[in-house]
C-alpha cells in the first residue's frame, strides 16, 4: 500500500482567485500523476472552504476559499484532510460548519475540529481493503479556538509532555491502534520558520511512537524540515508548505517540499520515497532543475537524527529505506 502524504495546502487569497478562472486540478501542477499511485492521499487543509462567515478579529491573516473549491481536492483525489490548524476558524464558526457539511458531502474525511470536543478529537478510520488506516490530528497552535464539551473547536493539545492533554492524546493513540492495522498521527505545530527541530518535538513524536503510532506526520513550520526513522517508524517533522500565495523567503525557501510517498509492507512502513516540489504562480509542481539540491537539503536535516537515504537521479526521487524492528 502506498499512501501520499502532503503538507500545508491553503487555497484562499491569490490561489482562490485563480480558481475563479482556472481548471479545479490547476493548484496540483504536474504532482497529480504521483499523487494517483497512492492508495490513500492526506493534506493538511490551511484554510476554510465557505462562502459565507466573518474575518475573525486580532488575526493578521484569513485563509478562505470558495465552498466549489471542494472539487479541487476531489480532482486530486484526496481523502482525508486535517483541520487541526490555525486557519479553520478565520471566518468563525459559521464557516467551519459549512465547510464540515461540504466535506461530508463530498466524501472526503477530515479529522482535528469539530462541532465539539468529541467531533474535533476523534479519528477517522480509511478502509483500503481489509486494512484499516487511522488517521489523528491535533495542533498546538490557536489555544483559544479549543473544543469543548459544548462548543465547535479544535483538538488542541500543547507541546507539553506534562500536560494531561496530551495524556489523553497517547491514551487515544493506544485505543485507536487496537483497532487500526496502521496508524497516522497529524501534527500542526511550533513556529513558523527554522530548520531545527524542535527538542519537545521530538519528545513528543517519540512518545506518540511508543504508544502506537505508525507515522507521525508534522507541519506547520512553512519549510521542510529533518526526517527521523524511530523504532522503524518515520517522524516527519515538518513537510513545509505545498499549495500556497505566500512571499518566498530566499534563504528558507518556504516554496520547496515534497510528495511525501509512504510505502508499507503488510501493516508496516518500509520506504519513504520523497519527490521534491516547488511552488510557483499559484501551483505546485515537481521539481526538475533543482530538485537534487532540495533533496539534499533534506538529507543534510536528516542526518543529524542518522536518517539513511538514496537519491535517485533519473527519477527524480528521494528514498528513506525504513529497516523493520527486530
Amino acid at each position: 500500500m502506498q499512501i501520499a502524504l502532503l503538507g500545508d495546502v491553503m487555497l484562499g487569497r491569490l490561489v482562490n482567485d485563480q480558481l475563479k478562472v482556472a481548471a479545479p486540478d490547476y493548484p496540483w501542477g504536474d504532482t497529480l500523476p504521483v499523487l494517483r499511485q497512492a492508495d490513500i492521499r492526506f493534506a493538511n487543509l490551511e484554510c476554510v472552504l465557505a462562502d459565507d462567515g466573518t474575518p475573525a478579529a486580532g488575526k493578521m491573516y484569513h485563509f478562505r476559499s470558495d465552498a466549489k473549491n471542494v472539487e479541487s481536492l476531489r480532482s486530486a483525489a484526496i481523502d482525508v484532510v486535517s483541520l487541526a490548524n490555525n486557519h479553520v476558524f478565520d471566518y468563525g464558526v459559521d464557516a467551519l460548519l459549512e465547510m464540515l457539511a461540504t466535506l461530508d458531502e463530498h466524501g472526503i474525511l477530515y479529522a482535528g475540529a469539530g462541532i465539539d470536543l468529541e467531533s474535533a478529537r476523534r479519528p477517522v478510520v480509511r478502509w483500503m481493503g481489509a486494512t484499516a488506516v487511522g488517521f489523528i490530528a491535533f495542533t498546538d497552535n490557536e489555544p483559544g479556538w479549543e473544543a469543548t464539551a459544548r462548543t465547535p473547536g479544535i483538538h488542541y493539545v500543547p507541546v507539553d509532555t506534562g500536560d494531561g492533554r496530551v495524556k489523553e492524546l497517547l491514551d487515544m493513540v493506544r485505543r485507536t491502534k487496537d483497532y487500526n492495522q496502521l496508524l497516522v498521527v497529524s501534527a500542526h505545530w511550533g513556529a513558523n520558520w527554522g530548520s531545527t527541530v524542535p527538542p519537545a518535538h521530538q519528545s513528543l513524536a517519540r512518545a506518540l511512537i511508543d504508544a502506537g503510532a505508525d507515522v507521525v506526520f508534522g507541519h506547520s513550520a512553512h519549510i521542510f524540515r529533518g526526517i527521523e526513522i524511530y523504532r522503524g517508524r518515520p517522524i516527519v517533522y515538518s513537510a513545509g508548505d505545498f499549495v500556497d500565495d505566500y512571499a518566498v523567503d530566499p534563504d528558507e525557501r518556504n516554496d520547496q517540499s515534497f510528495v511525501f510517498l509512504l510505502e508499507t509492507e503488510g501493516n508496516a512502513p518500509r520506504m519513504l520515497c520523497l519527490h521534491p516540489t516547488n511552488i510557483a504562480r499559484l501551483q505546485t509542481r515537481l521539481a526538475s532543475r533543482n530538485a537534487g539540491r532540495i533533496a539534499e537539503r533534506m538529507q543534510r536535516l536528516s542526518r543529524q537524527f542518522g536518517t539513511r537515504s538514496t537519491w535517485i537521479e533519473g527519477d527524480k526521487v528521494l528514498e528513506i529505506p525504513i529497516d523493520p524492528v527486530s
